[in-house]
């Protein structure tokens, strides 16, 4: 049952309220759930199966990440929580502008992308309209305009396999976290598993029916508002014997140019360069 402090809102983005829901859902619990959005049904659907076809196929190592720009294949074992060592059970792809993509899910892959960041655009609209006078005054500039131009919106296409009979103590498909970004605009899961934490170390599951999209505040987000809008904590947990299939989701993360100030001290550059390194995603020491 949901606490009662606890309602992560699931709303129609064509409604008249739906920007002002929207808001007030991050900031009571960093997450918002959206439907009626302009992505295509049949869209998603296409770029999930093309994906799936490409993680099942031993070519994939083929792409594998080029490490000075972050693009590519990531295989499993390739990143952990922050402050764990464990890694994750997952393989991924990250697509940044100029990507180099398999031919097979590059046209959808880059339809899903653009249409993303568009809408995109369009929420941090409603979050700088919702934000407290207090609160805007914090922004370096709008967040509408902390976008413009950046080539750092990251699309991550993810795939959780089945787990094997055996797998390391403490691993999880996805341990608690919380996102480096902006906001982060999730495409449903081919399956459930998303769980989102509130503040009184709560788990709560994220609706994840197919059509939606989930939104949550990423930690730049929070550092630019001054902590109005709060960076919730989530993960995606073992499926159960029963359930015990692969799992697709592709979340986009917005990203700021790299020289925005998210505060008086801190530019996204350093900030994001800083957390690549302790989820193991860059080598050096924090």
């Amino acid at each position: 049952m949901t606490h009662s402090m606890f309602t992560i809102a699931t709303l129609d983005c064509g409604a008249p309220d739906a920007p002002q829901r929207f808001v007030r859902s991050l900031r009571d619990t960093g997450f918002a759930v959206l439907t009626h959005h302009p992505l295509d049904a049949g869209l998603i659907k296409d770029c999930y199966d093309a994906w799936a076809e490409f993680f099942a196929d031993d070519g994939k190592h083929a792409y594998t990440r080029d490490v000075s720009t972050q693009t590519g294949y990531f295989p499993l074992g390739s990143e952990n929580a922050r402050g764990r060592s464990v890694k994750d059970i997952k393989e991924f792809y990250h697509v940044y502008p100029d990507a180099q993509l398999p031919a097979s899910v590059s046209a959808p892959t880059w339809e899903v992308y653009y249409k993303l960041v568009d809408f995109g655009r369009v929420l941090l609209g409603w979050i700088d309209a919702g934000s407290p006078d207090e609160v805007q005054a914090r922004y370096s500039e709008p967040l509408t305009g902390m976008l413009e131009g950046s080539r750092m919106n990251l699309l991550r296409i993810l795939h959780y396999p089945p787990l094997p009979a055996r797998i390391e103590a403490g691993a999880q498909r996805a341990a608690a976290h919380a996102d480096i970004n902006l906001i982060t605009l999730l495409l449903a899961g081919s399956e459930p598993g998303l769980e989102a934490q509130d503040r009184e170390g709560r788990w709560h599951a994220v609706p994840c029916d197919a059509g939606m999209i989930a939104v949550n505040v990423g930690d730049m987000l929070q550092m630019a508002s001054g902590g109005w809008f709060p960076s919730t904590v989530h993960r995606v947990v073992n499926p159960s014997d029963d359930d015990n299939r692969s799992r697709y989701s592709m979340p986009m993360f917005l990203h700021p140019r790299p020289e925005v100030m998210l505060s008086p001290a801190v530019s996204a550059h350093e900030y994001l360069e800083e957390r690549l390194r302790e989820i193991g995603l860059k080598a050096g020491t924090t």
